[in-house]
């Protein structure tokens, strides 16, 4: 099929259609994981929490038990879409005096003030509390049906087998080298002889990686229970650790950790029903800018969006973002940008069963690879999670011990006729919003197919000016409204520019379930039951 917005020498995939579950996710391997466990019997929480695990053993520098996230679950019949929410918050014993500003501007994934030596970012003093497992608990003891055990035991595998070395794997550490190198447990991991590690010159299967003790922390997981994360042996052994570093995590920040399940926040656009994540995250400015496109652009047929589309599409992320900054305290000043090189920091995972329910699950470090501390102890690489607040005090999202910070991740599910119809997310930092936008856009106003949605280029706008990717016309560029600034990038494996989004269907009335992940993401995949 000849498709203009598959040029010769770019990217291309193809969606998997199925009568059986299918999962989508950035690392293929782990969907497989996730697929298998749908066969067993599983439902779509069970293989997503079994997915999760996987993909951050296999994705180390994205997500792990050291992050936190949201997940959405939308189970066929039921009346609600609930949210699982475990974001980081900061340890009770945070100190924002230990964060001096210095008067410049950090380069990190926001332009924040930056704070003397990057305490804030890297190190042990930017961990905050990690709520991946405990999140895990909640979806599994509300919706999953196999045990607990079966669901961690291949994360637990895959880390005592190794972190398979390809290209990718390569260059994923190798971004990161510099900052990897100032901590011993994960210069020992990531970084063996000082470098990092190369893939096999020759065919045959890659190098792989040890994970330090990570596997007897998953085995010790799998066998005693989630809550042993927070109140056992991993416990104490992640606190005393990390204070032996200088940071302030402590056995009662685990201790009193509790992930919360919530209705997920509700919304419309056109004739579907939008859910996502409330409260600090992405999810009241994707509705914002739904609103903004509803209002601003009228309703859709054709091959696909032209350049009044793209306009609106440009027009209408502005606005919401700038909303964003004066409300809800993400810059401050409105300045806060992206930094290329360090957008790609999370990861997202889609998944539909054969009855029809539907998870979304987006899960992070933060930063690539978090704090870079990773716990020789545990084989735990922790989050960054103090990163996402403002060092500037007296600001809305300014840090305090307790608190909540602002995040990025809309993992995101769409109804029609009161039944699941879409999961989708996307890993990218603020890119996220706009790539979750556009595609839900591409799908509801034009009723793109997975393929066509997921070739379609988009644009970027997400606090400073529009990156349009290179694929799209002069006339796209002349449509933006002057006062934004529009640059050009070519949608690539590095540097990240635009985030990378996946996403499962399922046809109206109970037909066949699809699911694609991002054309450039090179591990990602979708996996259907067997």
């Amino acid at each position: 099929m000849l498709d203009p917005y598959r040029p010769e020498g770019s990217f291309v995939k193809k969606a998997v259609a199925s009568e059986g579950g299918i999962v989508t996710s950035q690392s293929l391997a782990a969907a497989r994981i996730g697929a298998t466990v749908l066969a067993e019997g599983g439902n779509a929480v069970d293989a997503a929490i079994a997915t999760g695990f996987a993909v951050g053993v296999l994705e180390p520098w994205m997500s792990g038990i050291g992050g936190g996230g949201y997940m959405l679950v939308a189970m066929a019949g039921a009346p609600e879409v609930q949210c699982v929410e475990f974001g980081m918050i900061a340890p009770k014993t945070l100190d924002p005096a230990d964060y001096p500003l210095t008067g410049g501007t950090t380069q990190a994934l926001f332009e924040w003030p930056s704070v003397k030596g990057d305490r804030n970012i890297k190190g042990p003093l930017s961990v905050g509390v990690p709520g991946t497992v405990d999140g895990m608990r909640v979806a599994h003891e509300t919706f999953a049906t196999l045990p607990w055990a079966r669901l961690v035991e291949p994360a637990a595998g895959l880390a005592q087998a190794g972190l398979p070395v390809d290209w990718y794997a390569m260059l994923s550490i190798a971004v990161a080298a510099r900052e990897l190198s100032e901590n011993a447990g994960a210069r020992k991991v990531y970084l063996p002889g000082g470098l990092p590690p190369a893939p096999a010159a020759a065919e045959g299967p890659p190098p792989r990686l040890g994970l330090g003790k990570l596997d007897i922390t998953l085995r010790r997981l799998a066998k005693a229970g989630p809550r042993e994360f927070y109140e056992g042996e991993t416990a104490r052994a992640i606190a005393a650790e990390i204070q032996r570093l200088g940071g302030k995590l402590s056995t009662a920040d685990l201790a009193e950790y509790r992930a919360r399940l919530v209705p997920a926040s509700a919304s419309s656009y056109r004739d579907v029903e939008v859910f996502a994540p409330g409260g600090l995250t992405a999810g009241p400015t994707l509705a914002r800018t739904l609103e903004f496109l509803t209002a601003d652009m009228e309703e859709r047929t054709g091959r696909g969006p032209g350049p009044d589309a793209y306009r609106a599409y440009a027009s209408a992320l502005d606005r919401a973002y700038r909303e964003r900054f004066q409300t809800m305290g993400d810059a401050g000043d409105g300045a806060a940008r992206n930094n290329p090189a360090s957008a790609s920091c999370t990861t997202h995972l889609s998944v539909v069963d054969r009855q029809g329910n539907m998870v979304a699950l987006t899960q992070t470090l933060l930063s690539r690879f978090g704090s870079k501390v990773l716990l020789e102890d545990t084989g735990v690489m922790l989050n960054n999670g103090i990163m996402w607040f403002d060092p500037t005090p007296g600001r809305p999202n300014s840090m305090a011990p307790g608190k909540r910070p602002l995040s990025n991740m809309v993992p995101t599910l769409l109804r029609k006729s009161g039944q699941p119809w879409a999961a989708l997310g996307a890993s990218g930092g603020r890119r996220i919003l706009p790539a979750v936008a556009q595609v839900l856009s591409f799908l509801v106003d034009f009723g793109m197919d997975l393929e066509a949605a997921l070739h379609c280029p988009r644009l970027d706008a997400s606090g400073s000016g529009v990156t349009l990717d290179n694929r799209l016309s002069p006339e796209v560029k002349a449509a933006i409204d002057p006062a934004l600034a529009v640059r050009r990038g070519t949608l690539d494996v590095h540097p990240v520019l635009f985030a990378s989004p996946n996403v499962v269907m399922r046809e109206p009335g109970g037909g066949l379930n699809h699911g694609m992940t991002d054309i450039a993401s090179p591990w990602s995949g979708a996996a259907a039951e067997p």
